[in-house]
Protein backbone atom coordinates (compact mmCIF):
# COMPACT_ATOMS: atom_id res chain seq x y z
CA UNK A 1 0.00 0.00 0.00
CA UNK A 2 2.89 2.35 0.79
CA UNK A 3 4.26 1.92 -2.74
CA UNK A 4 0.88 2.82 -4.22
CA UNK A 5 0.69 6.11 -2.28
CA UNK A 6 4.29 6.93 -3.13
CA UNK A 7 3.66 6.36 -6.84
CA UNK A 8 0.52 8.50 -6.81
CA UNK A 9 2.36 11.18 -4.84
CA UNK A 10 5.16 11.45 -7.41
CA UNK A 11 2.81 11.33 -10.40
CA UNK A 12 0.72 14.18 -8.98
CA UNK A 13 3.82 16.13 -7.90
CA UNK A 14 5.29 16.03 -11.41
CA UNK A 15 1.91 16.78 -12.99
CA UNK A 16 1.52 19.88 -10.79
CA UNK A 17 5.06 21.00 -11.64
CA UNK A 18 4.35 20.41 -15.35
CA UNK A 19 1.23 22.61 -15.24
CA UNK A 20 3.26 25.48 -13.72
CA UNK A 21 6.07 24.92 -16.25
CA UNK A 22 3.74 24.82 -19.25
CA UNK A 23 1.91 27.97 -18.19
CA UNK A 24 5.04 29.84 -17.17
CA UNK A 25 7.58 28.84 -19.79
CA UNK A 26 5.51 28.16 -22.89
CA UNK A 27 2.46 30.38 -22.43
CA UNK A 28 4.13 33.42 -20.88
CA UNK A 29 7.94 33.48 -21.25
CA UNK A 30 8.02 32.10 -24.81
CA UNK A 31 4.66 33.78 -25.56
CA UNK A 32 3.19 30.76 -27.38
CA UNK A 33 -0.23 31.82 -26.06
CA UNK A 34 -0.57 35.60 -26.58
CA UNK A 35 -3.96 35.51 -24.84
CA UNK A 36 -2.09 35.48 -21.51
CA UNK A 37 -0.47 38.80 -22.33
CA UNK A 38 -3.86 40.21 -23.34
CA UNK A 39 -5.31 39.12 -19.99
CA UNK A 40 -2.48 40.89 -18.13
CA UNK A 41 -2.92 43.97 -20.33
CA UNK A 42 -6.66 44.14 -19.62
CA UNK A 43 -6.43 43.47 -15.88
CA UNK A 44 -3.56 45.89 -15.28
CA UNK A 45 -4.89 48.44 -17.81
CA UNK A 46 -1.52 49.00 -19.46
CA UNK A 47 -0.50 49.20 -23.11
CA UNK A 48 2.58 46.96 -23.07
CA UNK A 49 2.10 43.95 -20.81
CA UNK A 50 4.95 41.87 -22.24
CA UNK A 51 7.42 42.58 -19.41
CA UNK A 52 4.91 41.84 -16.66
CA UNK A 53 3.72 38.70 -18.44
CA UNK A 54 7.36 37.58 -18.75
CA UNK A 55 7.95 38.20 -15.01
CA UNK A 56 4.80 36.24 -14.12
CA UNK A 57 6.10 33.40 -16.30
CA UNK A 58 9.45 33.48 -14.50
CA UNK A 59 7.66 33.32 -11.15
CA UNK A 60 5.68 30.32 -12.39
CA UNK A 61 8.93 28.59 -13.38
CA UNK A 62 10.26 29.33 -9.89
CA UNK A 63 7.09 27.67 -8.56
CA UNK A 64 8.13 24.54 -10.46
CA UNK A 65 11.42 24.52 -8.58
CA UNK A 66 9.63 25.05 -5.25
CA UNK A 67 7.19 22.21 -5.96
CA UNK A 68 10.00 19.83 -6.93
CA UNK A 69 12.27 20.82 -4.03
CA UNK A 70 9.86 19.79 -1.24
CA UNK A 71 11.11 22.80 0.75
CA UNK A 72 8.28 24.03 2.99
CA UNK A 73 5.89 21.95 0.88
CA UNK A 74 2.82 22.76 2.97
CA UNK A 75 3.47 26.48 2.43
CA UNK A 76 4.04 25.78 -1.24
CA UNK A 77 0.65 24.07 -1.49
CA UNK A 78 -1.11 26.91 0.34
CA UNK A 79 0.56 29.54 -1.86
CA UNK A 80 -0.28 27.62 -5.05
CA UNK A 81 -3.93 27.21 -4.10
CA UNK A 82 -4.20 30.87 -3.12
CA UNK A 83 -2.59 32.08 -6.34
CA UNK A 84 -4.62 29.82 -8.62
CA UNK A 85 -7.97 30.65 -7.04
CA UNK A 86 -7.26 34.38 -6.68
CA UNK A 87 -6.00 34.68 -10.24
CA UNK A 88 -9.02 32.83 -11.60
CA UNK A 89 -11.53 34.90 -9.64
CA UNK A 90 -9.91 38.10 -10.96
CA UNK A 91 -9.90 36.73 -14.52
CA UNK A 92 -13.53 35.60 -14.27
CA UNK A 93 -14.56 39.10 -13.17
CA UNK A 94 -12.36 41.25 -15.44
CA UNK A 95 -11.58 39.16 -18.53
CA UNK A 96 -14.12 36.33 -18.94
CA UNK A 97 -14.11 36.76 -22.73
CA UNK A 98 -10.35 36.03 -22.90
CA UNK A 99 -10.44 32.74 -20.99
CA UNK A 100 -9.87 29.56 -22.98
CA UNK A 101 -12.85 27.73 -21.46
CA UNK A 102 -14.84 30.74 -20.25
CA UNK A 103 -16.63 30.04 -16.99
CA UNK A 104 -15.29 26.47 -17.01
CA UNK A 105 -11.83 27.89 -16.34
CA UNK A 106 -12.83 28.31 -12.71
CA UNK A 107 -13.91 24.65 -12.52
CA UNK A 108 -10.45 23.60 -13.75
CA UNK A 109 -8.82 25.99 -11.25
CA UNK A 110 -10.80 24.47 -8.38
CA UNK A 111 -9.98 20.94 -9.58
CA UNK A 112 -6.26 21.80 -9.80
CA UNK A 113 -6.39 23.35 -6.32
CA UNK A 114 -8.11 20.26 -4.92
CA UNK A 115 -5.40 18.09 -6.53
CA UNK A 116 -2.68 20.19 -4.88
CA UNK A 117 -4.47 19.93 -1.53
CA UNK A 118 -4.98 16.15 -1.77
CA UNK A 119 -1.40 15.58 -2.91
CA UNK A 120 0.12 17.57 -0.03
CA UNK A 121 -2.26 16.97 2.86
CA UNK A 122 -3.66 13.51 2.14
CA UNK A 123 -1.35 11.46 -0.10
CA UNK A 124 2.02 12.75 1.14
CA UNK A 125 1.50 11.84 4.83
CA UNK A 126 0.37 8.32 3.86
CA UNK A 127 3.44 7.63 1.74
CA UNK A 128 5.81 9.36 4.19
CA UNK A 129 7.50 11.11 1.28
Amino acid sequence: MLLKYKTVFYITKYFIAFVWLANGMFCKILNFVPRHEQIVKTIMQIQNARTITFIIGCLEVLMVLWVLSNIKSKWSAIVQITIVLTMNVIEQILTPNLLLWGKLNFVFAVAFSVLIYIQEFYIKPKCQC
